[in-house]
């Protein structure tokens, strides 16, 4: 029943990630003449985080990101039956977010700035795959090592952990979106480009891997790195 629970938190948090996030995106428009759109989809992304950290985080752990999840299964902070619940759960709930996209835009003929939901895309980086996972690794590998250090038994940031991690998030997009429009979570891309290929629109799926494999090398990468520099300090 606790596993149940969990994935339930982790399929409304991934939700409502999307909604927030994803739709000031659709809102706002991403474009590089257009800089304030950057600063309000960043810090949309991460003021859900430190929401729905202090208000699923104590049932979940609040990872919303199967990448996160990945980086705590590596740290030896979940089980692989929780993993995989944690990577449906997160999944579903993107999609979930991304269907309430499609029908508030849809119902309400507001105009998708994005063109896909918000989904991801390679625009930024010339089109080329190499430089997107480039991006992807490196700015997840930075998110998840924060998650990691807040996370960790011997942190000393009292309560503001949730907040730490938050405006990790919205750095992170500073950056990213720019030029992939900032993943560091396969979820969160999965949702928007399956909706946007449901209402006719396909070009989001064809990098689609990109936003999968990159963010989760980028955990990997972050966990590893984190266990070997944790009992460096420990000695």
């Amino acid at each position: 029943m606790n596993s149940v629970k969990k994935y339930i938190a982790e399929f409304i948090g991934t939700m409502v990630l999307v909604v927030l996030g994803c739709g000031t995106a659709m809102l706002v428009g991403c474009d590089a003449a257009n800089g304030c759109g950057y600063i309000l989809t960043a810090l949309a992304f991460g003021l859900v985080i430190v929401g729905m950290a202090y208000c699923v985080g104590n049932i979940s752990g609040c990872h919303i990101n199967p990448a996160v999840s990945l980086g705590v299964l590596i740290s030896g902070g979940m089980s692989v039956a929780d993993f995989i619940g944690y990577i449906i759960s997160q999944c579903l709930g993107a999609f979930a977010g991304a269907g309430v996209l499609a029908a508030i835009f849809g119902l309400g003929k507001v105009e998708d700035m994005t063109g896909g939901f918000g989904s991801n895309g390679l625009a930024g980086v010339g089109d080329s795959a190499i430089a997107g996972l480039l991006v992807e690794c490196f700015l997840t590998f930075v998110f998840v090592l924060t998650i990691l250090g807040v996370t960790s038994k011997n942190a000393k940031h009292g309560s503001f952990g949730g907040l730490v991690i938050g405006l990790t998030l919205t750095l992170v997009h500073i950056l990213g979106i720019g030029l992939t429009g900032t993943s560091v979570n396969p979820a969160r891309s999965f949702g928007p480009a399956l909706v946007a290929m449901m209402n006719g629109n396909p070009a989001p799926m064809g990098s689609l891997w990109v936003f999968i494999v990159g963010p989760f090398v980028g955990a990997a990468l972050a966990a590893v790195v984190y266990k070997v520099l944790e009992i460096k300090n420990a000695d």
